[in-house]
């Protein structure tokens, strides 16, 4: 059998036009995708992805491999069965946080729980903009928006915070504007096996234009953004002389210099669940730096893999009829003249 080809960034590309408001933060993470996928991918025939209603939902018609757009809310069901039904199947679920987390939050929350070995890409723009400005569940609470003229009332979910309520196995966050990282965290989603969860968080310059300009601004975002990798201490600021300090188990930030030497530093374990959840807390403000990598990675069983295991324990403790047509002829029968 002949080798096949290597797969290039252009094996990704569709030929759908792309229908995003021009500077829309979907572009980046679409380019990425594209541009990783051969990375991590040797056969695209085996990829699918899953999206549900929003301007996210778009993104199967331009991933050149097989994809369902499927209805609000719903896509984690879809991508469940399919999954479950092609194991050897690379399953993508793309969403936003509205269709993700409203309609669709009681799936979301199962999905995770449950484990099933595919990934999750949140894009986290707090608002809606496909039906035009309407404040979503991670909106500020404040929100002026069009069906929130006076501010909204709603705390925010926390998707990463929910996510790993939710027994998540693999919770991350990127960003659009950062590439790189965007693209590192979905290698790492891929290689983990299990259910992924990536929060992207993705502007919108129509409805929520600069939604996360402390996290990209050059000239405060190192002030802002603390990236956190495994094994390594948390540091940040310009000059890298800020970092995050455990007092027993209040989290603090410190310099680097003068009561506190890098040693002091807690040191970022992404198997360790209490750092997982004390991180899916930092939010960019002037106490704490948002948090980007993976917060929290660990191996437990998939379902898919119980499930397996369950159906040929139950075939080999059972006695009965081994196919439909002996269950059909089985016992009793007769015929209806």
């Amino acid at each position: 059998m002949a080798d096949k080809p290597v797969l290039k960034k252009k094996d990704f590309e569709s030929d759908q036009a792309v229908r995003w408001c021009p500077g829309c933060g979907d572009y980046a993470i679409l380019a990425q995708t594209q541009k990783v996928f051969p990375e991590i991918i040797t056969d695209k025939e085996k990829v699918v992805f899953v999206s549900g209603i929003g301007c996210s939902s778009r993104f199967p018609y331009y991933m050149n491999t097989y994809g369902f757009h499927t209805i609000h809310g719903r896509a984690p069901t879809v991508a469940s069965g399919l999954k479950i039904a092609n194991p050897d199947l690379s399953v993508w679920l793309v969403t936003g946080d509205g269709d993700g987390f409203s309609i669709g939050g009681n799936h979301m929350i199962h999905l995770l729980r449950r484990n099933i070995n595919l990934n999750v890409m949140l894009f986290n723009n707090r608002i809606y903009g496909l039906t035009k400005g309407q404040y979503s569940p991670t909106s500020e609470q404040g929100k002026v928006t069009y069906s929130t003229p006076m501010g909204s009332l709603d705390y925010p979910f926390n998707p990463t915070k929910l996510a790993l309520g939710a027994k998540g196995a693999f919770v991350a966050k990127t960003i659009d504007r950062d590439l790189k990282h965007l693209q590192s965290m979905i290698k790492r989603a891929n290689d983990h096996r299990g259910t992924s969860f990536i929060e992207i968080y993705q502007n919108c310059n129509i409805f929520n234009d600069g939604a996360f300009s402390e996290l990209t601004d050059k000239d405060i975002k190192s002030d802002r953004v603390v990236k956190v990798e495994h094994g390594e201490p948390m540091i940040f600021g310009a000059e890298n002389n800020k970092g995050i300090y455990l007092d027993g188990t209040t989290p603090k930030v410190v310099t680097v210099g003068e009561e506190f030497s890098i040693d002091d530093i807690l040191v970022h374990d992404e198997t360790d669940a209490f750092i997982g959840d004390m991180l899916s807390n930092f939010t960019a403000s002037d106490t704490f730096p948002e948090p980007l990598g993976v917060l929290y990675c660990v191996e437990r069983p998939t379902y898919d893999d119980l499930m397996v295991d369950q159906m040929n324990e139950a075939n080999k403790n059972t006695k009965g009829p081994k196919s439909v047509n002996d269950l059909l002829n089985a016992g009793d029968t007769w015929e209806v003249k």
